[in-house]
């Protein structure tokens, strides 16, 4: 399937050791031909930490773009009905935010781009990032596996070991997984050994 054109919103959430890995797979789409929307939350807006300023990961995001981060509650409410998104993408998606959405709590302009995306009926295509995942987070994590028109990137246990209920997406399926997302089906297996 071609990406060409398809506009796609790209939604960042904490998570800030795992933007250095999403900043190559956005690359990949604007490769792709797509069109996309960078989208932040507040905590990556104003948090800066031994990963990186936060001004700095928004330049960054902005020049791969070409488009500036979108990063309001009114800013991204439009993508509902009136200028919509043909795929919206969370990655990072911290587990504080996997509880907000899974219980229609919209706090921060990347949880509002997913409801707008959501009420147009198009996918949303997450990729997961926390700690909690097989914790007091699962049921939230099954809860957005049974709903409708949200997607996975394929996740696994990143450190089964040190951190058993740690899971984290597997980000070189991304692109996959926006095809399949695109299409109305989940990229299987959707649960996928981590390490290799």
């Amino acid at each position: 399937m071609s990406l060409t054109g398809k506009r796609i919103g790209f939604g960042m959430t904490g998570s800030h050791h795992t933007h250095s890995q999403i900043f190559p797979q956005i690359e990949k789409l604007v490769m792709e031909k797509a069109e996309v929307i960078p989208i932040v939350s507040y905590t990556v807006q104003n948090t800066d930490t031994k990963f990186g300023k936060a001004s700095d990961h928004i330049e960054k995001l902005e020049n791969i773009t070409g488009k500036k981060a979108v990063r309001t509650i009114p800013d991204a409410e439009p993508f509902g009905p009136k200028n919509p998104l043909d795929c919206m993408i969370i990655a990072p998606l911290t587990g504080n935010s996997l509880s907000k959405l899974a219980n229609a709590l919209t706090d921060n302009p990347v949880l509002m781009a997913a409801k707008s995306t959501l009420r147009n009926q198009h996918p949303v295509l997450l990729g997961v990032t926390t700690n909690d995942a097989l914790g007091l987070n699962g049921s939230n994590l099954i809860k957005l596996m049974n709903s409708k028109n949200i997607y996975f990137i394929p996740f696994g246990q990143d450190d089964p070991y040190n951190k058993p209920n740690s899971m984290t997406a597997k980000l070189d399926y991304l692109l996959e997984s926006v095809e399949s997302a695109l299409n109305g089906k989940q990229l299987q297996p959707i649960i996928v050994p981590y390490l290799s």
